[in-house]
């Protein structure tokens, strides 16, 4: 899978590494079959307003975008095995290791480079 550099838009900061899942088989198994997931790594969702963590073993951050790439909403340290978290008018989902959304705020724009 390819890999692109996340950035926050507002502050310029890199969040992670991420890769991009964009077919209905990668957004399905999204980051299911990883054992950790470190703060600076994660995986970009398109077409996507929820997410489950069911069959996961390690606990995430979820970040909910708009249309624009907005956050409208942040999910910090979502445990394995949690049937759904979800965003009304979210079309992104950014999954990231539990511990890097703390330079990220509702209203931030964030980019792939």
């Amino acid at each position: 899978m390819k890999t692109f550099t996340l950035r926050n838009a507002r502050s310029g900061q890199v969040l992670a590494t991420v890769g991009r899942a964009s077919d209905p088989f990668s957004r399905g198994i999204g980051l299911l079959p990883r054992k950790a997931v470190a703060p600076d790594e994660g995986l970009w969702i398109g077409g996507c307003g929820a997410v489950h963590t069911i069959g996961m073993r390690a606990t995430i951050d979820v970040i909910f975008l708009d249309r624009e790439d907005r956050v409208l909403k942040i999910a910090p340290a979502v445990a394995p095995n949690r049937l759904s978290v979800s965003c009304r008018r979210a079309v992104t989902v950014v999954e990231l290791g539990a511990g890097d959304t703390r330079d990220v705020a509702v209203g931030d724009r964030l980019t792939l480079e």
